[in-house]
């Protein structure tokens, strides 16, 4: 771990980490504490994880991909073993002894009788162990080796260090600052995507700030805020046009282009002779659609510095993004994770920094929290892009796979801030000097791929090739939504390995393991499937490894469908390597189920040609309290194995194993999401 003080000892025996991570609502700084605790020997109490700061801390990037634990775990265990030998080594030089006699368990040092604390050894034991100084300096690795005590809290259901303030209701989110002086901003969207202001008439008695097309409002209060910008909303008019593709054809405005071409997977060789089968899949649009709508806060200092609150995913690259647009040197924003709504990707979290910083500006140095409207959090945050997939495969007699052709087309699922170059940030293209954004990229193969991430199968087809087609014009603001491209992938190819088994007639179980030569990936689909009762009429299945490097996870969906597909149970086996906790774990899996289904069942963003239109709930409608099912999750644990993250890995198999299920219990086959009851009625036309 990075950082001139990553671990310190405070004088009363307090350990403060400052990990490069944030608390989205997924408890990963839980799981981090409990990492921490055990790499010093020390009592979970003992520890502090704080808050992300871009003046202090790690650059960890982005909090993204189910890489928290797999990333800052083991660099957080190494800096808190070398502050744990470093006051071990302190405590044999007091007691005489060798360093190797030491040993350290909740946070007491022990040589037979002579006991001490962190608190008695760390200004002694050298400028890292104590507030201000850097991390000590790396000790021999067999004194590290010496005083390292067995694990107490990794692979324990510790409880959530977040959730007793959640759970009372105390302050704690960024919607909650009150900071001194605080005034309350608001911002008034376009009315499209393309509309550019043309008039604005005076509004003397309101506190209004513009920049080109950028309105917003100040206010003392927030009903005040929220009632100028009604006002601001009647006196502003646009230039406007149509500009989105048509709802109902997306198929066609995905495959148009220009595209760039992304070769995963080439095959060796001439396509081999047999059955050819083929299929088509889609999904919609879909967006983040959290409950509590994107927040920040900002204020600039009277020395031209600028502080904000934010519940962004990456405190140092969206300080990036502001520096560039608001024309400051990074050294002079300081940017301070607060947490906020839960967010399932790249969300409105960093747009509303920057608007909370432009409103900010002409405060006169009071601070301005900025809160964006329901309306604008489901029609203005990025959405997940829309998808089509094509899926070729070349079957012998027997249906076993020998050639398999898969083509997705997409647009880019990242336009986080810094992407392509350019900040990235929302209101900069409404700016009298706007930043012109080019469209949503992917991440690379070594980050996982976007619109082709889990694209490749992991089955052991003989011949497979793999080609993602990613749109380089695209007018509907698109980014990062819980595993990317992977919800679609995984569903069309599982969904397509049931249509194959079937058409064999093998059991669609059986037919999974016959191409499966990875042992962890065919225990985890055996438990799924004993814990399930797999055999029984009416079940779907789904697998994958997330990414095809990261946790193994397999469903089983059991579903009815009268008048509309109601999942009644999912049964869940996942393999994350070490499991550090478990009932963060079991959590993970089942939010990213319970989410799964609200995508595959319900959730479509809706516009005309003009403008997003699904505003409200009733517009754009997720799943009810009512219609989440029963989650049953298994974990497969493989002790001593690297960790893997969790949060993603449900969304493909889920997607997958209901889709499967429904052609199991109707007898049709739905390859368009979401699974509503339209989606039904054609596939049955």
């Amino acid at each position: 771990m990075s950082g001139d003080d990553a671990v310190t000892v405070r004088d009363d025996g307090i350990v403060l980490v400052r990990a490069g991570k944030v608390e989205l609502g997924q408890g990963v700084l839980t799981a981090l504490a409990q990492i921490a605790a055990d790499a010093l020997g020390a009592d979970l109490g003992q520890v502090r994880i704080l808050p992300a700061r871009t003046g202090a801390g790690p650059d960890e990037g982005i909090t993204a991909g189910s890489r928290s634990i797999s990333h800052s775990g083991p660099p957080l265990r190494e800096a808190c073993a070398r502050v744990r030998a470093a006051c071990a080594a302190e405590a044999a030089r007091r007691w005489g002894v060798a360093p190797g006699e030491v040993t350290v368990r909740r946070g007491e040092f022990r040589c037979g009788d002579l006991t001490a604390t962190y608190a008695d050894l760390a200004k002694a034991a050298g400028p890292g162990a104590h507030p201000g100084g850097p991390p000590v300096g790396p000790a021999p690795e067999a004194t590290v080796n010496a005083v390292e005590a067995a694990p107490v809290y990794v692979g324990v259901s510790v409880p959530r260090l977040d959730l007793p303030d959640k759970v009372a209701g105390r302050p704690r989110f960024v919607h909650d600052l009150r900071l001194p002086g605080q005034l309350y901003g608001r911002v008034l969207r376009p009315p499209s995507p393309a509309a550019r202001l043309r008039h604005l008439t005076p509004q003397p008695d309101l506190r209004v700030v513009r920049d080109g097309s950028f309105l917003g409002v100040l206010a003392e209060t927030e009903p005040e805020a929220d009632r100028a910008l009604n006002r601001l909303r009647k006196a502003a008019e646009w230039d406007d046009r149509d500009t989105l593709p048509d709802e109902h054809d997306l198929r066609t405005f995905l495959r148009t282009g220009p595209h760039e071409t992304v070769r995963v997977r080439e095959p060796a060789g001439e396509r081999p002779d047999g059955e050819l089968r083929t299929a088509t899949y889609s999904r919609p649009f879909i967006a983040h659609a959290s409950i509590a709508p994107s927040c920040a806060a900002a204020r600039w200092n009277a020395d031209g510095t600028l502080e904000v609150w934010s519940h962004t995913q990456g405190v140092h690259p969206l300080r990036t993004a502001l520096a560039r647009i608001l024309g400051l040197d990074e050294e002079r924003i300081e940017v301070r994770h607060v947490e906020g709504a839960g967010c399932y990707g790249h969300n409105a979290a960093d747009d509303v920094a920057l608007d909370a910083a432009l409103l900010a500006r002409e405060a006169g140095g009071r601070p301005v929290q900025v809160r964006w409207s329901r309306r604008d959090e489901l029609t203005w945050a990025p959405f997940g892009s829309a998808m089509s997939v094509d899926v070729a495969a070349v079957v012998d007699e027997a249906g076993t796979v020998r050639f398999w052709d898969y083509d997705v087309w997409s647009q880019g699922h990242i336009s986080r801030p810094g992407y392509a170059g350019v900040p990235g940030l929302l209101a900069g293209a409404h700016l009298e000097r706007p930043w012109t954004y080019p469209a949503a990229t992917d991440p690379p193969e070594r980050g996982g791929w976007g619109m082709t991430r889990n694209a490749a199968p992991i089955y052991d087809f003989p011949r497979v090739a793999v080609t993602g087609h990613r749109v380089l014009e695209t007018p509907i603001r698109s980014s990062a939504l819980r595993s990317l491209g992977a919800f679609m992938n995984v569903f069309a190819i599982e969904s397509f390995m049931d249509e194959l088994a079937l058409a064999a007639g093998r059991d669609p179980l059986a037919y999974r393991l016959d191409h499966l030569g990875d042992p962890r990936g065919q225990e985890v689909l055996r438990r799924a499937a004993a814990a399930a009762g797999w055999g029984a009429p009416g079940l779907g299945l789904g697998f994958a490894q997330y990414k095809g490097v990261g946790a193994y996870c397999a469903a089983v969906a059991e579903v009815e469908a009268e008048q509309d597909v109601r999942v009644r149970r999912l049964t869940i086996a996942v393999d994350v390597g070490q499991v550090v906790n478990p009932d963060g774990v079991r959590n993970q899996i089942e939010g990213g189920a319970t989410q799964a289904v609200s995508w595959t069942l319900k959730e479509r963003v809706r516009f005309d040609r003009h403008a997003i239109t699904s505003g409200d709930w009733e517009a754009y409608p997720i799943l009810r309290f009512s219609e989440a099912p029963e989650v049953v999750v298994e974990l497969v644990e493989h002790p001593g194995t690297p960790s893997v993250g969790a949060g993603e890995a449900a969304q493909g198999p889920v997607a997958a194993a209901i889709a499967n299920a429904v052609a199991a219990t109707i007898e049709v086959r739905v390859r368009d999401l979401p699974l509503d009851r339209e989606a039904v009625i054609r596939a049955i036309e």
